[in-house]
């Protein structure tokens, strides 16, 4: 099979990866004036709020992993309640089987300025203000419309032009912007450099009254509490599994990191036996993916004991033998609008990060004046079934999508990290990028090129019960296809390249040397700090 591949960048000094050449610039900048990889992952993430605006923002959520280079690993969470005034029966009251996806009544509080701040706070060297200040120039002057931009505006054109904020930004003559044009954000700028001067000002200052004010008009029940109570984000433990003889820390709940964790421990042992992409190893990790997205459905909250028990060793030896049956399951994927970063430095400090704003632009709606858009986060997670451990209630942070991983060995040494966005494809194809280096020996540059596979359905609450496909990439040879066909699947052939997702994985060898790569399905790139 053939591959879009470029090299792996190389590197003893430190490493950056990102979905977008400003945003690594921007991150081995920092790097190269002394910075860690905390820094230079905060300034990145301000720089994808220009060049990937329909991927993430500051209204979005955000998440990260971090190994410190004593090998301690601590993971921050920035995702947000609903309304206080949001449950089941207000939106059935309303005429509605679900939650919004467009619109004030699909928006959770943003949980990424809590985020960065308390990643700033917890390892940060240099000034929040310095390291934004890039990103509120970059606002000012609007940075060249990218091709994966273009293609997000034209996605959500229709929105895009009933929102105000939206439609002055990306529609400015009443036409979409295009691969080229500026995308100049004023308002945005000075959002950017208030929030670095003080973050709590999203929670509880001018920001907050203005966003409360925009979406209580709008007919959201917010009361202003919940919107406060978004300004807490700590750092916590990361969860761990082994796989292939190392340690995968991933992101707790409400991110679905322990489905990265379930599939591996469905799939050590069992996969890398099996030739790389053969029929079989694609058959054990899409029923194992099933595997893990039913028990999200059946059990899971982002406040309950579910992915715990989930994750019980009996359990999963039990999951174990059935797989090696041919039990078919019927969840499916829907694709997602997120972008990551990845970030080592020279003392061995390591940094994954991903944010989103939900899908395309969020809920497409704006609050004036600020540049800001809000994501639609309770809309693409909260379920509206009675009884149900996702249940929308008050106070309860919907289930997320997101999530990232780092690897070590067993004296705590960084062997790897990366993170990939995509919806629910996140899970299974962080679990294939886990296996290409782990099961396989891939480098970054191989393991983010390689043939995707992807189960469809997940448990997004806008696709709950579409009929059960597994979508592979074409460059997956036919013989293989023919042979995932005997063994009960109903494939779907996407073009080489079109799986979706951008990959950034940067791998530690023996040596100290980094090697790391950026998905060829997007315009990111790897940099390497000497």
């Amino acid at each position: 099979m053939t591959t879009l591949q470029r090299p792996s960048a190389l590197s003893v000094g430190g490493m950056v990866s990102s979905s977008h050449p400003a945003a690594s610039f921007a991150g081995a900048r920092v790097l190269s004036a002394g910075g860690n990889a905390i820094d230079a992952t905060l300034a990145m993430a301000a720089i994808t709020w220009l060049t990937l605006p329909g991927q993430c923002g500051i209204g979005g959520d955000a998440f990260a992993v971090v190994r410190e280079p004593d090998g301690r690993v601590w993971t921050i969470g920035g995702s947000g309640f609903g309304p206080d005034g949001a449950t089941t029966q207000f939106y059935r009251d309303r005429g509605m089987a679900a939650v919004p996806l467009d619109g004030a009544l699909g928006v959770t509080v943003p949980g990424a300025p809590a985020a960065l701040a308390a990643m700033h706070a917890h390892g940060a060297t240099i000034a929040l203000s310095e390291l934004w200040e890039p990103a509120a120039r970059l606002a000012v002057t609007g940075p060249p419309c990218s091709a994966k931009t273009a293609a997000d505006v034209d996605e959500a054109f229709a929105a895009i032009r009933a929102d105000g904020g939206l439609a002055a930004v990306y529609a400015p003559t009443g036409e979409p912007v295009r691969v080229g044009d500026r995308v100049g954000q004023p308002d945005l700028a000075r959002t950017i450099r208030r929030i670095a001067r003080d973050p709590g000002d999203f929670y509880t200052g001018e920001f907050a009254q203005r966003a409360l004010e925009t979406l209580t008009a709008a007919g959201a029940p917010f009361s202003g509490d919940e919107w406060a109570a978004g300004a807490a984000a700590v750092p916590e433990p990361a969860i761990t599994g082994r796989y292939a003889g190392a340690t995968i820390h991933q992101t707790p709940l409400p991110t679905p990191g322990w489905m990265v964790l379930h599939q591996a421990a469905l799939c050590d042992g069992a996969v890398g036996f099996a030739p790389w992409l053969s029929a079989e190893a694609i058959d054990r990790m899409a029923r194992a993916a099933r595997v893990a997205f039913e028990d999200r459905f059946a059990l899971c909250g982002s406040d309950t004991s579910g992915a715990r028990d989930v994750l019980e060793a009996s359990r999963i030896q039990a999951q174990r033998n059935e797989l090696s049956g041919a039990r078919q399951l019927a969840f499916q994927v829907r694709g997602g609008d997120t972008t990551c970063t990845v970030a080592v430095d020279s003392e061995g400090r390591a940094v994954t990060f991903i944010h989103s704003l939900g899908y395309t632009f969020g809920a497409k709606l704006t609050v004036p004046g600020t540049g800001v858009v809000l994501n639609n986060r309770l809309g693409r997670g909260a379920y509206l079934i009675p009884g149900h451990p996702n249940e929308l209630a008050p106070r309860r942070k919907p289930l997320h999508t997101l999530n990232a991983w780092i690897a070590t060995g067993d004296d705590g040494e960084l062997l790897a990290l990366g993170s990939i966005p995509g919806g629910d494809g996140q899970v299974q194809w962080n679990m294939q990028l886990i296996s290409h280096v782990f099961d396989h020996g891939l480098d970054p540059a191989a393991a983010v090129s390689a043939p995707r596979f992807t189960v469809y359905p997940g448990s997004d609450a806008d696709v709950i019960g579409h009929p059960a496909e597994l979508r592979v990439e074409a460059r997956i040879p036919d013989e293989t296809r023919s042979r995932l066909e005997q063994l009960g699947h109903r494939l779907v052939v996407q073009p080489a390249y079109g799986a979706g997702g951008s990959a950034q994985v940067i791998c530690r060898d023996e040596r100290g040397v980094l090697s790391g790569a950026a998905d060829p399905r997007q315009e990111g790139v790897a940099i390497g700090v000497d």
